[in-house]
């Protein structure tokens, strides 16, 4: 099989273990370029309509970024291109962050902390806050070190640890299992079904 190009525009770190560890389970050939972005979501907003164009030209590009608190999906695609996304550009976006895609494994991220899964919900996209709702889950973490790098500190204005993308990676990349993640997660399952069957269509040469 020949392989499938694709520079990727991510909001982090975080959200690059993510893809590159679905681009990993599809089991296909994808062969990663540059990777663009890791600066929050404004930045990938400010430079989608340009990467829609590049994805126009013939370069395949993979956006993901997180709903946050738009209304819906494609309303926010919308709103960030005012146009159709080109075929070339895959645009997906986690609901509501791409923590509740992680939550969506309520088996292996229970393992991970080392607490009951009975806690974790059971409906990830649904939840207003998954970031907030994945530290306060690894305050009863009985692993100190997870709970150090996951909790922001006693007294720090800080929403997450001093080494959240760095723990939470290393939990994508090793032990999350994505398959069982697309049963809870519709959001997670759309981008999965997406990658399954893109095919990069290229310019027209003069």
């Amino acid at each position: 099989m020949s392989p499938i190009p694709v520079h990727l525009a991510v909001e982090d770190d975080l959200s690059e273990s993510v893809i590159r560890r679905l681009l990993l389970d599809t089991r296909r050939n994808y062969f990663v370029g540059n990777v663009f972005g890791r600066g929050g979501f404004g930045y990938l907003q400010s430079r989608a309509k340009n990467w829609n164009v590049a994805a126009a030209a013939g370069t395949p590009i993979l956006l993901l970024t997180d709903l946050d608190h738009h209304p819906c999906p494609s309303g926010l695609i919308e709103d960030w291109l005012d146009v159709e996304p080109h075929a070339n550009l895959v645009f997906r976006v986690a609901v509501r962050e791409g923590e509740s895609w992680l939550l969506a494994d309520r088996e292996g991220f229970a393992d991970f902390l080392g607490i009951s899964d009975v806690v974790i919900p059971l409906q990830p996209d649904q939840i207003a806050d998954p970031k907030q709702s994945l530290v306060n889950l690894a305050r009863r973490s009985r692993r100190r070190t997870l709970r150090e790098s996951i909790v922001p500190r006693k007294g720090s204005t800080a929403v997450q640890g001093p080494d959240y993308n760095g723990c939470l990676g290393d939990f994508v990349r090793n032990h999350w299992n994505s398959n069982a993640a697309l049963e809870r997660s519709p959001s997670l399952d759309r981008a999965w079904r997406r990658l399954m069957v893109f095919e990069p269509t290229w310019a027209a040469r003069a």
